[in-house]
């Protein structure tokens, strides 16, 4: 791995705060530091060494991350209060039942990630086009483009990326498939797209969205975090945080629903006198980054964090 790929963490203090301080505590109680945590997105693992840095001797720090690069970084950790799975945090359910006091998802991709020509993530940058998370498994996407059809290609564009033109780039892409072959790298797409796609607001690269749309469908990133968030209810004891920070309106909306939906009691209107459903979390907040944040990495802009509580029904 290439460590002159640097990444910055985002909301790096108030993400790990989040985690710890809870206002149901004493005052000098110090218990939340002998629990175990979950940073299900380990990275480059900003994080987690500030997790562990607050954790008392017996606390425990599980980590999950697919991609390869970080099982490298993560090795550099010599602490036995840390382990690391090489799975998605799909994987979160495997844990035992209320076996963790905070879980942490940092989604999105890393600088590394964007900035490694070889990964594929970037139109910035003439690299295959691959964008998978974990490179030692699954297909990438040239070889997804090369034999998925039109409709196929427009309702990815379409739903994960949000593109207006997603019919025109996908009858493009199978154009160009036919008459000269699949499109391999990523300089290739980001042409076609910027061929295609006449107008764009101001300061986006044309392919921006596609590139978003293919990488979040390659790596059936939504699914995977809606799974991540059924099973935190599960792993999370009583008075247990769950902190989630997003990148774009995909993500977050789903994060949103999600804290929502399981902060409220619910009544079957099926039978008005049954006891409600209790609700599983309560909503704490919504945090962006500072402006000095954003002005020392343009990155964190889109961050949004949203934190919730477990509650003890």
């Amino acid at each position: 791995m290439d460590t002159s790929w640097k990444h910055t963490t985002v909301l790096l203090n108030e993400a790990v705060d989040a985690l710890f301080n809870n206002p149901d505590t004493e005052p000098g109680d110090l218990s939340a530091a002998t629990h175990t945590y979950v940073d299900a997105t380990f990275g480059r693992g900003g994080h987690a060494r500030l997790i562990l840095s607050r954790l008392a001797p017996q606390g425990r720090l599980i980590a999950f991350d697919k991609d390869p690069d970080a099982l490298i970084e993560a090795a550099t950790i010599q602490d036995p209060r840390f382990s690391i799975r090489h799975q998605g945090f799909s994987h979160l359910g495997e844990l035992p039942r209320a076996s963790v006091a905070g879980v942490l998802l940092d989604l999105g991709i890393s600088s590394p990630q964007i900035d490694n020509p070889v990964r594929g993530f970037s139109f910035r940058f003439e690299g295959p086009l691959d964008m998978r998370m974990d490179t030692t498994r699954g297909e990438s996407v040239a070889q997804w483009l090369a034999t998925a059809e039109t409709n196929q290609i427009a309702e990815v564009i379409r739903d994960y990326g949000e593109e207006r033109f997603a019919g025109a780039i996908a009858k493009a892409i199978v154009a160009r498939r036919q008459e000269r072959g699949p499109i391999s790298t990523t300089t290739e797409l980001a042409q076609l797209v910027a061929d295609t796609v006449k107008t764009r607001e101001q300061g986006q690269n044309p392919a921006t969205r596609t590139f978003q749309a293919f990488r979040i469908f390659i790596n059936a990133e939504l699914e995977e975090l809606q799974q991540a968030l059924e099973a935190s209810l599960d792993v999370l004891q009583p008075g247990g945080r769950l902190v989630v920070i997003s990148f774009h309106s995909l993500e977050d909306r789903i994060v949103k629903q999600f804290i929502a939906r399981h902060s409220r009691d619910e009544y079957d209107r099926r039978a008005p006198f049954a006891a409600p459903r209790i609700m599983h979390l309560k909503a704490l907040d919504r945090i962006k980054p500072r402006a000095a944040e954003v002005a020392s990495n343009p990155r964190s802009r889109s961050a949004i964090m949203r934190v919730a509580q477990r509650t003890t029904a």
